[in-house]
């Protein structure tokens, strides 16, 4: 099973794939925790109980492909989770793949689907994570294996160097 990921300054998004890997499904929304970090601890729990082999964390670029304020708090975020993965027991790959315009595709399709503009902010995180994990479900069916680029725990921005 794989879970997407999209990463917000308030919200994290979280789908996850069918056991065949067709269907990406929303999950739920996690409240940012930048203190205490309990939305990367949910985040762990929920790969432990579904028994998860990759996490593909989206990494917004901008329209040019260029490295935003943004694309460094998701490379964070994924070494953030990266390590927190490291010191359990679980075997899981976190992975960052391309996922420009996803929040506004989110907002495009809970808009055609009738739903209210003030309502779109409770569920756009996890439309948004349904579309990046189904985009990475898609480049598996044309034969990328493993998509998007390995994040481990070591890399990406200062850290505290573990």
């Amino acid at each position: 099973m794989l879970l997407g990921v999209d990463v917000g300054m308030a919200r994290v998004g979280v789908a996850a794939s069918d056991r065949h890997g067709v269907l990406a499904t929303p999950v739920k929304t996690l409240k940012r925790d930048l203190k205490k970090s309990s939305d990367i601890s949910m985040l762990v729990k929920l790969v432990q109980e579904r028994e998860v082999a990759q996490i593909f964390v989206g990494l917004p670029r901008s329209m040019s492909g260029g490295e935003t304020a943004s694309t460094t708090m998701a490379r964070d975020y994924a070494r953030d989770l990266a390590k927190a993965l490291a010191r359990t027991d679980v075997v899981a790959e976190v992975r960052l793949v391309d996922e420009r315009l996803t929040t506004v595709s989110a907002h495009r399709a809970l808009h055609q689907a009738g739903l209210d503009g003030r309502k779109h902010r409770a569920v756009v995180d996890q439309v948004a994570a349904v579309e990046i994990l189904q985009q990475v479900l898609e480049m598996r069916r044309n034969g990328q294996i493993d998509p998007g680029q390995l994040a481990k725990a070591h890399e990406y921005g200062s850290g505290d160097g573990s």
